[in-house]
């Protein structure tokens, strides 16, 4: 409640101060969710805050993290809210914001936000409340937006696909996608009941959809995530596609159309896409891990492609923000230009052996001044030589540090990872 009332005082200044909003008007947001049973609680609160600093509240249920992008920007609402922890279990949740133009928060915005949180709950006058009303078309708005992204002179007819839609946002809404274009649509993951989303579904627990794409000897498997901005794929053989597999098809793809200025992966993308990228004579940059980074990076690029291995991808030219459903359909519009299918169509990419284990962290935890930590890594690197890399970095979402090692040789890998990972439990336990 203190969040949204903080929001809501700080979204309304701006508005006032740049004319976004007439005189005797009230500024709108939109708030959306996936489907964990906390969403209810942590929508009442955020609505009450809103609508006691004046801002009025449009409400859609659950609905995936990139549809509350794209319905912010169409019903020129002045910023979307969604209540999802993404890829995580049911028992946790988070709020992400997004601006005006479905793109995320600035640094600067989010600070004032912090800021105003530390001063105490007031509220506006009785008539200057928020109102809050239900947006019962959302739905239908997001399909068809979806749909758009596709060629008009294409459709899926002839395919069987499963979606897998993680117990998560996207649970009423991919499906129907992609049977209008045409397929035959298997779906999985789409009973949520509030405590399994991205349970051993999804595209975190991909096992789910080779095992059903076999089952019903589908064409393709399309795997989100909770909040539906992340997407793995599966093909008939039952080979899963991750992140960077997927991008490589989309600019494969947008090549074969005009030139590709480049591309921004982040520290976690594999090498064997980096060298893919030198192979096509396209610049490519990392950023940190987070597809907020990537998106500020292309910003800083001028650049329309990106991503992360986890799932994230991002083509804006065809959205303002990573979406799963959206994303899926630029790898099925490549393998329909291509006529052929994703393994062909990566032209034999083989990504590096990577071994990533998660270990857990103590809070304020300095691992990064760590002694026994710092020398492990050396050595791990020493022992890598110039065929590998090692990366260390804490999660954004959980307790944890991510331990990532990569290179050519997988028993090397592996090997370097379980050493990395036992040198920081042993740091973190003494």
């Amino acid at each position: 409640m203190r969040l949204g009332h903080a929001a809501g005082r700080v979204l309304a200044a701006h508005d006032v101060a740049r004319s976004h909003v007439k005189a005797g008007e009230r500024p709108a947001v939109l708030i959306g969710k996936d489907t964990r049973i906390s969403g209810y609680m942590m929508e009442a609160a955020l609505e009450a805050g809103f609508s006691a600093a004046g801002v009025d509240v449009c409400l859609v249920g659950p609905m995936p993290t990139p549809a509350i992008a794209y319905l912010t920007r169409a019903l020129r609402l002045q910023a979307g809210i969604v209540i999802s922890a993404s890829h995580n279990p049911y028992y946790d949740n988070g709020i992400k914001f997004f601006s005006a133009q479905g793109t995320k928060l600035p640094d600067e915005l989010e600070s004032e936000i912090e800021a105003e949180m530390d001063e105490p709950i007031s509220c506006v006058p009785s008539a200057g409340l928020g109102r809050a009303k239900r947006i019962n078309d959302a739905d239908g708005r997001y399909i068809e937006f979806c749909k758009s992204t596709f060629p008009f002179d294409k459709d899926l007819r002839g395919l069987k696909i499963v979606v897998d839609c993680a117990n998560g946002a996207a649970y009423h809404l991919a499906p129907p996608v992609f049977h209008e274009l045409g397929a035959e649509v298997f779906s999985i993951g789409t009973e949520p009941n509030g405590l399994n989303i991205n349970h051993e579904v999804g595209a975190t627990a991909p096992a789910a959809l080779r095992e059903a794409v076999l089952a019903h000897s589908a064409d393709l498997g399309i795997a989100l995530d909770g909040d539906g901005d992340r997407v793995m794929m599966v093909d008939a053989a039952g080979t899963i596609y991750d992140g960077d597999q997927l991008l490589l098809a989309i600019v494969r793809s947008r090549l074969r159309q005009g030139p590709v200025s480049g591309v921004v992966g982040t520290l976690m993308t594999n090498l064997a896409f980096e060298h893919a990228m030198a192979d096509l004579q396209i610049p490519f940059v990392r950023s940190a891990v987070g597809d907020r980074y990537v998106m500020d990076m292309l910003r800083q690029q001028g650049w329309l492609y990106g991503g992360e291995n986890s799932g994230h991808i991002l083509c804006l030219d065809r959205h303002t923000t990573g979406d799963g459903i959206v994303s899926a359909l630029q790898v099925l519009s490549a393998l329909q230009e291509a006529n052929c299918d994703l393994a062909t169509l990566l032209g034999g990419l083989k990504l590096y052996p990577q071994k990533l284990i998660n270990v857990a962290l103590s809070k304020g935890f300095p691992w990064k001044e760590n002694a026994l930590i710092a020398e492990t890594q050396r050595e791990v690197e020493s022992d890598l030589r110039d065929c590998g890399r090692v990366l260390l970095r804490a999660s954004g979402t959980e307790p944890l540090l991510r331990v990532m090692v990569e290179g050519q040789d997988a028993s090397l890998v592996n090997k370097a990872a379980e050493k990395l990972a036992a040198a920081v439990r042993e740091a973190v336990s003494s």
